[in-house]
């Protein structure tokens, strides 16, 4: 036998055409049952359906892995008990004493099991939401009254036969209530109607027609009747059998429950009817004894209960609803920490107070340092679990009294009453808190807060005056504030002042600037000479971004690239560096300005690198302007090999697949690791200036620079050092090994013509390079 197999593997009997074949089969016995009045053929064809229906039952779950199991054999052993009484009901009511009790010692276990494996379906669903057992009920006692008053009680009540059998007789309604009931819960708390739920329910309907035909006829004191009775149960069979055949019937198992529902056409079917029960019944029991008076009354009574108890469940039901909906409102999903609309009405709430002393209400604007990072290069996941941890240290580590709000990605915003040295000592326990190490992919991070404050005094004012200032405008310095503790070094406080309000307007206007030149190519690249330490020759060169502003003239690229960064800018910068210095390469390389040997240094963000069409772009510009890869430097930031197996690990092995050389720039600043170097396909390293700049004079500085060079040649790995400006920085790293320079000693970046003029091939080299050169070793 077949074993089930994962979730969404999908089987060989997934089709539904068993359960169709099966139905053709059915179709087929019923048409003969009908067509041939024999009572061999009759027994013939209902004992083919019984049987075929029976197998379907216990094979169908199994084969599909329908869940639970114990369900459906609690059905199968259902459907062998109402074929033994079916067919031996003919012969029992020929007999007199017990023999005539026979087909109903069969077929009352029968209805047992069967409402058990209905109720194992229902269980499934776990505890049934009040809506549907309220409304379950409801229908419920309407069809008992209709039952017990219409059928059970005439039923029983017949005096001229053993009172066993009316007994029984009476029995048979009972059951079809409870059938109803559980058919009615499983309607109400099944979202997947698929074609196995909707034929379980056929085959049930069926059953209860069956039973509600016998139980007519026996108001009568009839036992038996037309052999049409029976076609109802036969059909019942085909219709459970094919329910357990399709694929569908592994849904029936599963807890896929309906949210709370309105009173909808389809529910007001069912409810609506049992409604108008006891309002019916009145007519027909009004001359019957006391006992179907009162249980008519009280049925009536529990409906009416019932209504208002649907009703008081649905207010409740409302109402829990408008608070979870308030609360997704003003609250982050992520940290369940107040929102930025939560947090702009309680500064405001609090500048309206009337506080007894004077006293400051403090904003504490924060954003984590290197979150993008972290969350390009692990993932959204890390991300989000970075702020939820950022979140509970937070939370933990402040008063009571404050209050914390994430106002955006890694934003976050505290809320405090208090003095000015308790708001600075708690700007200090604020960037505490989040400095100290996480883990993240069983990797120790650190992240660093920028933090800004703003605050305000509050104290008893007159009538009629209000708050100095407004929630928003606190809010608003304390961002200024906040982004000028990141331009002063990050990981720190900065306390507003009003002169902040001029540099982050400055800082618009050159975001403004920059997006304008960069769209109408207004930006620049100058061109600084790599040279080989030992001969003096040109061997490359680093493109640099300049900007010359319209009015502000030249814009340093440590203010203008910072922006750009943290805009986005800086990713279409990227791309029109790379382009303007690959033409420019092409053109230098076609008219003999440089070697064919000549390559061209450019930066790259991390945020290109976390491209994965970087390389493919890198593909196009290098066919269009007919360079090599091989001419092709790129500069990364030791930031971007934390993570190797990351995104920018990826597109690293890409470039270099293709013969891109890969430098890691101002190497010894960041996170340096010889583990790094290794797990990144590196082909070089450019040593710090500020390594360079002690040469000839620190010791320390030149143990460094000596041991960056061993590791280097153990890994195969090139070195430049950056930032060279006397002979004396010349001669030593000539000593220590470093093959390449680049430095104001041969010059500084100049525009492509300049350069062409000194360092065109053939051409002598500038005067200040002719130094006496140190050996090489």
């Amino acid at each position: 036998m077949a074993r089930p197999t994962a979730p969404g593997t999908r089987r060989a009997t997934s089709s539904p055409l068993p359960a169709l074949a099966f139905l053709a089969f059915g179709v087929t016995a019923a048409v003969l049952y009908i067509a041939v009045d024999t009572p061999l053929v009759n027994a013939l064809a209902f004992a083919v359906a019984g049987i075929g229906g029976t197998a379907a039952v216990v094979a169908g779950p199994r084969w599909h892995g329908a869940q639970p199991r114990f369900a459906w054999r609690l059905l199968a052993i259902a459907c062998v008990l109402f074929l033994t009484g079916a067919l031996g009901r003919p012969w029992a009511v020929e007999q007199d004493g017990w023999p005539a009790l026979a087909a109903d010692a069969a077929t009352v276990p029968g209805y047992l099991f069967m409402l058990l494996g209905l109720a194992g379906l229902l269980r499934t669903r776990g505890r049934l939401p009040s809506h549907a057992v309220i409304d379950g009920l409801i229908v419920f006692i309407g069809a008992a009254l209709c039952s017990v008053l219409l059928l059970a009680v005439p039923a029983g009540s017949i005096a001229d036969r053993p009172a066993l059998v009316s007994a029984l007789a009476a029995l048979y309604p009972i059951f079809d209530v409870i059938l109803v009931l559980l058919l009615v819960s499983l309607a109400f708390t099944t979202a997947a109607r698929r074609p196995s739920y909707l034929l379980l329910v056929a085959s049930m309907g069926s059953l209860l027609i069956g039973d509600v035909l016998y139980a007519i006829i026996g108001v009568f004191g009839q036992l038996t009747g037309s052999r049409l009775l029976d076609l109802p149960f036969l059909l019942g069979f085909l219709l459970i059998g094919a329910a357990a055949l399709h694929p569908s019937v592994v849904d029936l198992g599963r807890a896929a429950r309906l949210p709370v529902q309105a009173w909808s056409w389809q529910r007001l079917l069912l409810i609506g009817p049992a409604l108008a029960v006891p309002f019916l019944l009145t007519v027909f029991v009004s001359g019957r004894s006391m006992a179907d008076r009162v249980v008519l009354g009280v049925g009536g009574a529990a409906m009416v209960v019932l209504m208002m108890l649907r009703a008081v469940s649905a207010v409740q039901g409302y109402a829990a609803a408008q608070r979870r909906y308030e609360h997704r409102a003003t609250h982050d999903p992520l940290t369940g920490l107040p929102n930025r609309l939560m947090l702009a009405a309680e500064v405001r709430r609090l500048l309206t107070v009337r506080a007894p002393q004077p006293t400051w209400i403090w904003v504490f604007f924060l954003d984590l340092d290197g979150f993008k990072l972290v969350n390009d290069s692990w993932g959204h996941h890390a991300g989000d679990q970075l702020i939820a941890e950022v979140a509970g240290r937070l939370r933990a580590a402040l008063p009571p009294a404050a209050t914390v709000a994430r106002v955006g990605g890694d934003e976050f915003v505290v809320v405090h009453l208090g003095s000015r040295p308790e708001a600075i000592g708690l700007a200090d326990q604020i960037i505490d808190c989040v400095n100290e190490p996480l883990q993240i992919r069983q990797v120790e991070a650190v992240i660093t807060a920028s933090v800004g404050l703003a605050g305000t005094q509050l104290g008893p004012l007159p009538d009629g005056v209000g708050p100095p200032v407004t929630a928003d405008a606190l809010l608003r310095d304390a961002d200024t504030a906040m982004y000028q503790a990141k331009a002063d070094g990050r990981g720190r406080w900065v306390m507003f002042d009003a002169s902040m309000h001029e540099r982050v307007r400055e800082r618009v206007d050159i975001e403004q600037a920059l997006r304008t030149a960069l769209n109408q190519d207004d930006l620049r690249l100058a061109y600084q000479p790599i040279v080989d330490l030992e001969s003096g020759s040109l061997i490359g060169a680093e493109a640099l971004l300049r900007w010359n502003h319209p009015e502000r003239g030249a814009v340093s690229p440590a203010v203008f690239i910072p922006i750009a960064e943290d805009t986005g800018l800086i990713a279409p910068i990227g791309r029109w560096v790379l382009d303007h210095s690959l033409r420019q390469l092409s053109q230098w390389r076609s008219d003999g300005t440089v070697s064919a040997d000549f390559w061209i240094s450019v930066n790259v963000s991390p945020r290109q690198l976390r491209d994965p069409g970087l390389a493919r772009a890198l593909d196009d510009a290098l066919t269009r302007y007919d360079v090599p890869a091989a001419a092709v430097v790129l500069e990364i930031t030791e930031s971007v090999m934390i993570d190797p197996t990351s995104v920018i690990g990826q597109v690293l092995s890409d470039l270099r697949q293709r013969g891109i050389r890969i430098v890691v720039d101002d190497f010894g600043t960041g996170f340096s690791a010889l583990g790094y170097l290794r797990s990144h396909p590196v082909t070089g390293v450019k040593v710090d200036r500020a390594f360079v700049a002690g040469l000839g004079t620190s010791a320390k500085d030149e143990e460094i620079v000596r041991a960056v060079v061993a590791m280097s040649s153990a890994l195969h790995l090139t070195v430049v050092a950056e930032g060279v400006e006397t002979p004396l920085q010349q001669g030593v790293l000539a000593v220590l090994g470093v093959v390449f320079g680049q430095g104001e000693l041969w010059g500084e970046p100049v525009e492509p013509a300049v350069f062409v003029q000194r360092w065109a091939m053939g051409r002598q080299l500038p005067a200040e390079s002719a130094q006496v050169r140190g050996g090489n070793s």
